[in-house]
């Protein structure tokens, strides 16, 4: 997919990784791009930046509630007819293991795995209808491999990896594309306290991501891997997993994020 011409939504838009993509995607000649955040404020004033570029649709939306994605699907479609391209890119990070409280499992349950299953209820009847249509799909690497210091990450991106893939499966014949990004360590408000075990190939700008973003987008290849150490690390797991497992205890050791 080439981004010229196409309308594209991107949740987490007031950001991040999610800045970044719509700010890369206006400078690409998008159509249009539609912002959406739980942060009003933030989104408005992204929505404002780019809006000499594109034309811009900055919407209020919890990715939580599945209501406020079929609400921001359906003011896309009102206004721009079709969807190209949507980005289900917010996502948090939760500390802990299997201590952390339910509330807390659940909270980054509904954020990092609910909320592509909203956006796909929500986008994929219309571009079936199209017979195209694409969806990137947010992870982290911590969904290839895993997160030292947090199981909640690990497992719910390991989830949107999971879902990623069977989107891909399911209607990968039928003129639908699917990427899922599976970064380490960017420069984002979550990593401000610190990368911990994600930065040991280093911290990317978000601006480097977008980079890859679009040119894994105009191969339309499933995974997309800012850190390209990533895929490296991906063949050792399946390749020993045993040994894989020993490494990563090392440098849970090497961290010290082993639980108390």
């Amino acid at each position: 997919m080439e981004i010229k011409d196409k309308i594209v939504v991107v949740t987490g838009a007031a950001s991040g990784i999610g800045r970044s993509l719509c700010e890369r995607f206006a400078r690409d000649g998008a159509r249009a791009v539609v912002l959406a955040d739980i942060d009003s404020a933030g989104v408005e004033q992204v929505s404002a930046s780019i809006a000499g570029q594109t034309q811009t649709l900055a919407i209020t939306t919890d990715v939580s509630k599945e209501q406020d994605i079929q609400t921001l699907v359906d003011k896309t479609l009102q206004s721009f007819g079709h969807i190209d391209l949507f980005c289900s890119n917010a996502g948090v990070f939760t500390m802990g293991g299997e201590e952390v409280a339910n509330e807390h499992w659940q909270r980054i349950w509904d954020i990092n795995l609910m909320a592509h299953v909203y956006a796909s209820r929500a986008v994929l009847p219309s571009m079936l209808a199209r017979g195209e249509g694409y969806l990137l799909n947010t992870a982290s690497a911590a969904g290839l491999l895993s997160q030292i210091g947090s199981a909640p990450y690990a497992v719910t991106k390991h989830a949107a990896v999971g879902f990623a893939e069977w989107l891909a499966i399911t209607y990968g014949d039928r003129g639908i594309k699917v990427s899922v990004l599976c970064p380490q360590a960017v420069r984002t408000q979550m990593t401000a306290g610190g990368t911990g075990a994600a930065g040991v190939d280093g911290m990317l700008e978000p601006e480097q991501l977008a980079q890859t973003v679009i040119e894994t987008l105009a191969q339309e290849r499933f995974l997309v891997l800012p850190h390209p150490e990533v895929l490296s690390y991906m063949q050792r797991k399946t390749a020993d997993y045993d040994r894989w497992l020993a490494g990563m205890r090392r440098l849970q050791e090497r961290f010290g994020n082993a639980p108390k």
